[in-house]
């Protein structure tokens, strides 16, 4: 009896508790799912792919130009000019990884897991070299105008090579988190991508600790030694009398840092945005992560737009690099004219033998 009434009331209770709890009602929340992966548009990697074609194409030429008309001078070269021309020699570089990734925009990566980690450390090592040669050159104009008698006093000559030697060597040091990156394909896809793989258990330390040593080595404290080295020079030539001849050979530099600053800090800030919130330091949402996602892939590209720029201010804005040009091409057609008198006279003998004959 006992027994029975203690199933009973089991059952009783069991009823009003499947009254009461209805699944249809469940609400799924939707801060607990993973976001949506982010996809590009077949029109916008047709466009993408194009442009890293066009940006090559001109990359290419347009800094072996450059590496041309400086490298040429029969003087030695000022420390400038030598920072100008292993700048040159970084966007070479930068230029040489857009197939690779005008490739994998349209097909995924499919070049393998040694490659996608060489492009990477060759890309990371060309941004990395640019700003610090930028951040060189910055120096170098600082030292040569508002401390000009500490300049003439050094050996410019030996200093300039060991800083070039000293900027490749950090550039590479910073470009060696780059070896962490690796082709692998995700659950939602079958194409391969080329992309920073960490082990699960370490990725959030791994990837805080080496963004924020290349962020901070590679970015911010070159860009304030910059800023404040371009901010007394200028305002020590606004000053000096003369000193309109040494803002015009200024233009071409503060072009290149320019647009070196509005190629590549909109990626930096992405990627800054995208370490806070990996790192979860910042709390976000699935359309904030898409749109970080968005501006990642977008800012990249316009970051690579840098490798052909250079060439392209120093046609319009340098005109020193203009005389030396013009300087090279008038040489160059000087040599051609004895060997076209040449090749005209020999077909004008062959021409006479063959109606002799």
């Amino acid at each position: 009896m006992t027994d029975q009434s203690f199933i009973f009331d089991f059952y009783s209770v069991y009823e009003e508790l499947n009254f009461t709890y209805n699944d249809t009602e469940f609400v799924i929340d939707p801060e607990t799912q993973p976001c949506s992966p982010f996809s590009i548009p077949e029109a916008v990697t047709v466009f993408v792919c194009v442009f890293y074609v066009v940006v090559f194409l001109l990359a290419i030429p347009g800094n072996l130009v450059v590496g041309l008309v400086i490298g040429l001078s029969r003087q030695a070269l000022p420390p400038s000019d030598l920072f100008l021309l292993h700048l040159a020699l970084a966007d070479l570089l930068l230029a040489v990884t857009l197939p690779f990734w005008a490739t994998s925009v349209t097909r995924g990566w499919v070049f393998g897991d040694t490659m996608c980690k060489i492009i990477t450390v060759v890309q990371e090592l060309s941004f990395y070299s640019s700003i610090l040669f930028l951040t060189c050159i910055s120096m170098d104009r600082y030292m040569a105008i508002v401390r000009a008698m500490e300049a003439r006093r050094s050996n410019r000559q030996l200093i300039s090579w060991t800083i070039c030697a000293a900027v490749w060597a950090i550039g590479a040091l910073l470009s060696l988190p780059g070896l962490f990156y690796s082709s692998y394909s995700s659950a939602n896809s079958s194409e391969m991508s080329c992309a920073e793989h960490y082990d699960p258990g370490s990725a959030n330390d791994w990837r805080l600790a080496t963004r924020v040593l290349r962020h901070s080595l590679g970015f911010v404290i070159p860009l304030a030694v910059m800023l404040l080295c371009y901010g007394v020079t200028i305002r020590r030539l606004l000053r000096v009398r003369g000193g309109f001849q040494r803002q015009r050979a200024m233009r071409v530099i503060v072009c290149v840092f320019v647009a070196f600053l509005l190629c590549w800090t909109p990626y930096h800030i992405a990627v800054i945005t995208d370490t806070f919130f990996r790192a979860k330091i910042v709390a976000y949402q699935c359309p904030a992560r898409m749109a970080v996602d968005q501006a990642l892939f977008a800012t990249q590209s316009l970051g690579l737009l840098h490798s052909c720029v250079n060439p392209v201010l120093y046609a319009f804005v340098g005109e020193k690099f203009r005389r030396r040009l013009q300087q090279i091409v008038r040489k160059m057609r000087v040599l051609e004219r004895p060997s076209l008198s040449r090749t005209s006279r020999s077909s004008q003998s062959s021409e006479v033998t063959s109606t002799i004959m």
